[in-house]
C-alpha cells in the first residue's frame, strides 16, 4: 500500500448542522438577535479520516443518517465541511442522489453537455463521447425530451451513462444503481469490473452488502457520523449487522461527542433492525472473538464422548446476542450420519444445532446461512420461513434443530453461520448468532458456471 498514490485524502472531517426547535429561533439566530443558544448541534460527520488509494474500490456502509452521502458530497465539492481537510488527486465523476447536477428543464442531450462541461470537458470532447453515452443509457428518443418527464429508471440510466463514459480517474457512486432495472444494474457492475481492471479508483456507497463484498477491496463503516472502522469488506459487514440490531458497543467518546447530541436520530437508527436471518438478512455481525461458542461438557468443539474436535469448526468465530437462548452444540453430518466438514456435490448433509432457552421465549427462530469465502451470501433459511417451528419455549428447554439439504453448490470452500432470533412484541431480538462458525468443503468433479448447479438436462438433436 505504501507504493500506491493517494487518490482521496480526508483528515479530521467534521460537518455540523444546527437543529432548531422553532422557526423563530432560526430567524433570531440568523439575524444575530439570539441572546442564548437556541439550537442543538448535530454532527453529520465527526472527525472522520479516510484514505483511498489509486486503483482501489472502497465501499462505505452504514445505517441511514450515518453520514455516507454527506462525506461523498464533501469530497465532490457539493458541500463544504465545517472543518477538516479534503484532498483529491484526479478527475472525479460522481453519481450522487437522483437529480444531482441535472437541470430538469433541459432535455437529455443538453444535460449530457451540461454535466460534461461541469466536469471540465470541452464541447468537442463531449461530441466524441456522446454516442457511447447514448448507447449505454439506451433510453431511445426520450433523450430529446425534458428530463422532468423521465421515470426514475430512465433518469438514472442517463446519469450513470454520463458518469461512466466521460473517462474519470475517480468514480463516486451513491446508491443510485438501486433505481435501475436488473439488466441495467448488471451492465453497470460489468463496467465496474472494467474500471477496476483499468486501475481506476471507485468510492461506492450501497446498502447492497453482497455488492460491497464482491466488488470492494475494503470497506469503511460509518455510524451516526463516526467512523467505527475500516478493513476487509467481510469484517466491516459483520460489524455493521451488529450495529443494525443495536448490539455493537460504541466507544464512550463517540457516544459523548455525537450520539448524545442527537438522541432521537440515534434511536431511530437503532430501531431499523434487520429481518430474521434467512430472509433478507444474511447472518452476521462481528463482535470480539469468542472462540467456537460456549464450551459446556458436551460442547460444540468436542464429540459428545469428549473425544476429538468436530471437523470444520472455526475456533475464532465471531458471536454476539443477548444469550437469552444459546447455541450449545453445532456440527455437520453426511448422508450416512458421520460427522464431517466435507460433502460430495449432489449428496445430502445435515446441520445440527442444540439450543437452550434461558428464559421463556414467545417463538424463537432458528437460522442457517451459507456464504463463500469472500463473504457473499449464497443461500439461507430459517424455521419461520420454512414454517417448521412456530411455538413458544420455556426457560430451561433444550431443543435439537436440524437442517437437511442436498448439496448443489459448486466445488469449493464455504462458511456456515447459525442464529437464534425472534420477535418480542414488534422488536426483533438476536439471542445468539455465530458467524462463519463452520467450514463446508464441497468436493466436485463437475462444476458448472456460478454458485450452484441447476442440474440441467441437456438434449441436442439433429
Amino acid at each position: 500500500m505504501d507504493t500506491k498514490q493517494l487518490a482521496i485524502h480526508v483528515e479530521g472531517l467534521n460537518k455540523v448542522y444546527r437543529l432548531y426547535d422553532h422557526n423563530r429561533d432560526r430567524l433570531f439566530d440568523s439575524l444575530g438577535l439570539a441572546r442564548k443558544k437556541r439550537y442543538r448541534e448535530h454532527y453529520a460527520l465527526n472527525n472522520v479520516d479516510l484514505d483511498v488509494y489509486q486503483g482501489e474500490c472502497v465501499g462505505i456502509i452504514g445505517t441511514n443518517g450515518s453520514g455516507k452521502s454527506t462525506i461523498l458530497k464533501i469530497i465532490t465539492g457539493v458541500l463544504n465541511p465545517t472543518s477538516g481537510a479534503v484532498q483529491v488527486n484526479g478527475r472525479i465523476s460522481a453519481l450522487l442522489e437522483l437529480g444531482a447536477g441535472f437541470n430538469y428543464e433541459y432535455n437529455g442531450i443538453e444535460n449530457v453537455y451540461l454535466n460534461g462541461t461541469m466536469i471540465g470537458f470541452s464541447e468537442k470532447e463531449i461530441d466524441e463521447k456522446l454516442q457511447d453515452i447514448l448507447d449505454f443509457a439506451d433510453i431511445g428518443d426520450y433523450v430529446y425530451q425534458p428530463v422532468k418527464t423521465y421515470s426514475s429508471g430512465m433518469f438514472v440510466r442517463l446519469a450513470f451513462a454520463v458518469a461512466i463514459n466521460i473517462d474519470p480517474e475517480i468514480l463516486i457512486v451513491d446508491e443510485a444503481l438501486s433505481v435501475g432495472d436488473v439488466f441495467f444494474q448488471a451492465k453497470c457492475y460489468h463496467k465496474f469490473e472494467e474500471f477496476k481492471k483499468q486501475g481506476k479508483t471507485i468510492l461506492f456507497v450501497s446498502h447492497d452488502l453482497s455488492a460491497i463484498s464482491k466488488y470492494c477491496d475494503r470497506a469503511v463503516l460509518l455510524n451516526q457520523g463516526v467512523k467505527l472502522g475500516e478493513g476487509s469488506a467481510r469484517d466491516m459487514i459483520d460489524i455493521y449487522k451488529q450495529v443494525l440490531v443495536g448490539q455493537y458497543e460504541l466507544p464512550a467518546g463517540d457516544k459523548k461527542a455525537n450520539l448524545a447530541a442527537d438522541e432521537d436520530i440515534r434511536k431511530a437508527a437503532a430501531g431499523k433492525t434487520d429481518s430474521p436471518e434467512g430472509e433478507r438478512d444474511p447472518a452476521g455481525a462481528a463482535g470480539p472473538a469468542q472462540g467456537g461458542g460456549p464450551e459446556p461438557q458436551d460442547g460444540p468443539g468436542t464429540q459428545p464422548d469428549g473425544g476429538q474436535p468436530v471437523p470444520g469448526i472455526n475456533v475464532q468465530a465471531l458471536e454476539y446476542g443477548t444469550k437469552e437462548a444459546e447455541i450449545l452444540e453445532y456440527y455437520m453430518t453426511d448422508g450416512a450420519g458421520l460427522r464431517t466438514s466435507a460433502i460430495l456435490k449432489g449428496e445430502t448433509f445435515t446441520l445440527h444445532m442444540k439450543v437452550k432457552a434461558h428464559k421463556d421465549l414467545p417463538a424463537p427462530i432458528f437460522a442457517l446461512s451459507i456464504k463463500n469465502i469472500k463473504g457473499v451470501e449464497i443461500t439461507g433459511t430459517n424455521t419461520m420461513v420454512e414454517k417448521s417451528f412456530l411455538e413458544s419455549v420455556a426457560a430451561g428447554d433444550v431443543l435439537t434443530v436440524t437442517f437437511t439439504q442436498k448439496v448443489r453448490l459448486q466445488g469449493g470452500e464455504y462458511l456456515l453461520s447459525l442464529g437464534v432470533t425472534g420477535y418480542e412484541g414488534d422488536a426483533f431480538t438476536v439471542y445468539h448468532r455465530l458467524y462463519d462458525i463452520l467450514n463446508l468443503t464441497v468436493i466436485s468433479d463437475h462444476d458448472t458456471v456460478g454458485y450452484f448447479d441447476m442440474e440441467s438436462e441437456v438434449i441436442v438433436e439433429h
